[in-house]
């Protein structure tokens, strides 16, 4: 079984990183590149991101987030012992505020940007480090 497991690990570690990247270069995870996403830019011509578009992206989100919120979480509560529950609502409660600040900026105020920047790079942050934290616990009682 902790073969498995470290090869899920793996699989969620890659889509971690390839969920910045493609963000990074399709919504933005700066600032004025999700603006520009979701408002336009007269300037350069750029047009605003539609409502149902959005609204596609945002389901999407809510979907494999869950999926992997999760599954990761399952594995590091069996692995883990101390920072537990902790991590896990760290993991969770910034997750869905990333969720909710998203929507809040796209039909309230451009101001929920920085606060869904924040909480986006705390839930990737937190899953890397519950991957990688599992992945030396089961390495190390595979031993």
């Amino acid at each position: 079984m902790s073969l498995i497991l470290k090869g899920f690990l793996l699989f969620i570690l890659v889509y971690i990183v390839s969920d910045i990247l493609v963000k990074y270069f399709n919504f933005g995870i700066s600032i004025d590149a999700i603006s520009t996403t979701l408002f336009g830019n007269e300037e350069e011509f750029i047009d605003p991101i539609t409502k149902a578009t959005f609204l596609e992206f945002w389901h999407t989100e809510i979907f494999f987030m869950m999926m992997i919120l999760l599954t990761l979480s399952a594995i590091f509560i069996r692995l883990s012992n101390k920072s537990k529950i902790i991590m896990i609502n760290i993991l969770m409660i910034s997750a869905i505020i990333s969720l909710i600040t998203l929507l809040l900026t796209y039909f309230i105020s451009n101001d929920f940007i920085y606060i869904y920047l924040l909480s986006f790079y705390i839930w990737h942050l937190s899953a890397i480090y519950m991957i990688l934290y599992s992945f030396w616990k089961l390495n190390d009682k595979s031993i």
